[in-house]
């Protein structure tokens, strides 16, 4: 019976951290969709973002994997301490009055083969923490592919009818929720 409610438990981490991760492509989405984006721009760098949150926790849970096999036991600490520090970044960033959106062209390839990938690396470290631990890989990145792109498509058209300061808040609670799970591997 423990093994039922541990299953659901990590069912429920990944769902949660899918979010998490998404709200840096839905915060993203809102900037871009503030400056005005085509209907055929939004399902291509949604699709983008979307394969770049299945690769790059792909590549991190492998790499996890191998890490949590080296390291036995002090895993758990070295996903809390990489989700912690993933999560303060996200916080901080958001707080930066920096746009990085406006810099990169999301109308051509590479302007959103650039956008796709800057908000997907850090589902790479996430990735890596998950993989120290995670039994379903497979679940696991369809569930943040599923969850960035759908968050990505919700941000630009949310975007194109809502102010700028939501996104700024997207981010930071993804951010936050990122250092609670940090927090609760270590503890």
């Amino acid at each position: 019976m423990a093994g039922v409610y541990a299953g659901w438990g990590q069912i429920v981490t990944i769902a949660i951290m899918a979010i998490a991760l998404g709200m840096d492509a839905f915060s993203l989405g809102v900037g871009i969709g503030m400056k005005g984006i085509r209907l055929l721009h939004v399902l291509q760098l949604s699709l983008l973002i979307a394969f770049f949150h299945v690769l790059m926790p792909l590549l991190g849970l492998f790499t996890g994997s191998y890490v949590g096999h080296l390291l036995g036991q002090v895993t758990t600490y070295a996903a809390g301490g990489l989700l912690l520090l993933l999560g303060g970044h996200m916080v901080f960033n958001s707080f930066r009055k920096e746009d990085s959106s406006r810099a990169i062209d999301h109308g051509t390839f590479w302007g959103m083969l650039l956008i796709s990938l800057s908000v997907s690396v850090d589902s790479f470290s996430v990735g890596v923490s998950l993989g120290m631990f995670v039994n379903s890989i497979v679940l696991t990145v369809l569930a943040f592919g599923l969850c960035g792109g759908i968050m990505s498509i919700t941000g630009l058209l949310l975007g194109r009818r809502v102010s700028r300061g939501l996104g700024d808040y997207g981010e930071a609670l993804g951010g936050a929720i990122l250092l609670a799970f940090g927090l609760l591997f270590i503890f």
